[in-house]
């Protein structure tokens, strides 16, 4: 590789180029710990409710950066097919126990839509959840088209495909450290 070539990876039939090192990840995950720690460091024990499973790797380097007392539980919803959503949202496995009255902090690998935080907005306002935030490692703010506050995005990107971190091209790349953006060649 040349001094200016990026890293690159193939993924099934697509190619990805580096995009946002793990290094800047982390620091922009240490932003939004920091205000998630002074909002929630005198409340009862909220629940951080990850979203499975792109949220995982997100989640983790977040939890280590929490400094109050949580739980931790995990939904799975799914509304991407390959490179596109597919507008349908599905919950795959629920939630456990009582949420009723309970601060929620939903953890998601990326806001692109909003159809999934719609669905699980809709789905603890059910339940009667006391409040609810979402925390995102990355906001599309182009594409969202929906009423709810993304009240902590670690980072605003355009509209490009990524993977890595968490994020997959069908089921592939997850394990990735860093971020890669689909190259249209």
């Amino acid at each position: 590789m040349g001094l200016n070539a990026k890293a690159r990876v193939t993924l099934h039939d697509k190619t990805f180029e580096l995009m946002i090192p793990h290094e800047e990840l982390d620091r922009h995950i240490e932003v939004i710990a920091k205000r998630i720690n002074q909002d929630y460091k005198d409340r009862p024990t909220p629940i951080i409710l990850g979203i499975l499973n792109g949220s995982f790797m997100f989640m983790a380097d977040l939890m280590k950066k929490i400094e109050f007392n949580c739980e931790i539980q995990f939904v799975k919803v799914a509304s991407y097919t390959g490179t596109d959503s597919s507008g349908c949202v599905k919950q795959l496995i629920g939630l456990n126990g009582c949420i009723e009255g309970r601060d929620i902090i939903i953890v998601e690998d990326i806001v692109d839509t909003g159809g999934s935080i719609e669905h699980l907005m809709n789905l603890l306002n059910e339940h009667k959840a006391g409040s609810i935030a979402v925390a995102t490692m990355f906001y599309k703010p182009e594409s969202y088209n929906k009423s709810y506050e993304i009240k902590y995005p670690a980072m605003n990107i355009g509209n490009e495909f990524i993977v890595g971190y968490g994020l997959d091209y069908d089921q592939l790349g997850r394990n990735l450290k860093d971020i890669f953006v689909i190259v249209n060649e």
